[in-house]
């Protein structure tokens, strides 16, 4: 079984790095490099499938509020809490915002709709959010791979092909955790700054 589950991520795991990044995807940039480290597969493939998982997901999510702005969803995205104050920040420094916008957990879907619904020129986001996801990629895949060196250095020679498996999961559940936790508390502030 173990076995099955390793190879199923040898094949797989790239891609699943990239899908996992096309939404808010830091606990899959961080299991790339995790799984890189532990030489399931390179680093900077990892690297590479969580730069472009973030680019496309961002990027779909502007053109969403770029071509669909009526639409039944992105009209209840825009009630979502921040909403309002990411619109305001991106029309006041949009290169800023547009560079910045991925590293607010539950921020992204939120900040590519009110880019694509504001003035923010098509190839000026793309640039800015190419430049943003490649620095993004490099920085929680990194995450990842330091998780691996200091995994290995606490469990020591006995991280067998199984143990890093569960290891990974653990690590990513626990990020998920605690960003689901950040964003939901984040929600709350939100939510009580428009009131």
């Amino acid at each position: 079984m173990t076995e099955a589950i390793h190879h199923f991520i040898e094949q797989y795991g790239l891609l699943a790095v990239f899908l996992g990044c096309v939404a808010e995807g830091e606990s899959a940039a961080i299991l790339g490099g995790f799984f890189a480290h532990q030489h399931v597969f390179v680093l900077w493939h990892a690297i590479v499938a969580a730069a472009l998982g973030a680019f496309v997901g961002d990027t779909c999510f502007f053109i969403l509020g770029r071509s669909f702005a009526d639409n039944r969803q992105v009209v209840r995205l825009r009630r979502r809490p921040g909403f309002r104050r990411a619109y305001r920040l991106l029309n006041t420094h949009p290169d800023i915002f547009v560079l910045s916008n991925r590293y607010v957990y539950g921020m992204r879907l939120v900040g590519g709709i009110a880019a694509g619904l504001s003035t923010i020129a098509a190839p000026r986001f793309v640039i800015l959010n190419a430049i943003s996801s490649v620095i993004w990629a490099v920085l929680f895949s990194t995450i990842g791979y330091v998780f691996g060196l200091g995994a290995e250095h606490f469990v020591g020679q006995a991280l067998m092909r199984h143990e890093r498996l569960f290891i990974g999961l653990g690590i990513g559940l626990t990020v998920a955790a605690l960003a689901w936790l950040v964003a939901r508390h984040i929600a709350k502030r939100e939510r009580r700054r428009e009131q």
